[in-house]
């Protein structure tokens, strides 16, 4: 996985145990792919000043990760969700018994439901 990606994950995971600074400026370079110039000079401060804050920003999600491992666990949690609801879905393709499809299609509600709230 990219870095870059990761640090989206991570940032999903623990913006809210972020500074309000370092939350906004780690979304800027990560989310909406802004150099450390541009943030720089829309927020007012020095580029090393950027680059300080994100590495802070990094390093505070990075010790969350590897305490709590939130973000791995909500990767694996989708995948699993999936994974599920493709089956679901082969089970409706492949079988014509009613019953098999109306439990189907439930699973595949249910796992939409945890989907959203994981």
């Amino acid at each position: 996985m990219s870095k870059n990606l990761e640090m989206v994950y991570l940032i999903d995971a623990y913006s809210s145990a972020l500074t309000e600074k370092q939350r906004d400026m780690l979304e800027l370079y990560y989310c909406e792919d802004l150099s450390l110039a541009e943030i720089a000079q829309n927020s007012g401060i020095s580029r090393q000043g950027v680059r300080d804050c994100i590495k802070r920003g990094e390093a505070a999600m990075l010790e969350l990760e590897d305490t709590l491992g939130l973000a791995r666990r909500n990767r694996l949690l989708s995948e699993v969700f999936e994974g599920i609801r493709s089956r679901a879905e082969e089970i409706i393709e492949q079988n014509d018994a009613f019953e098999i499809k109306r439990l189907a299609g439930e699973i595949i509600e249910k796992t939409a439901v945890l989907e959203g709230g994981a």
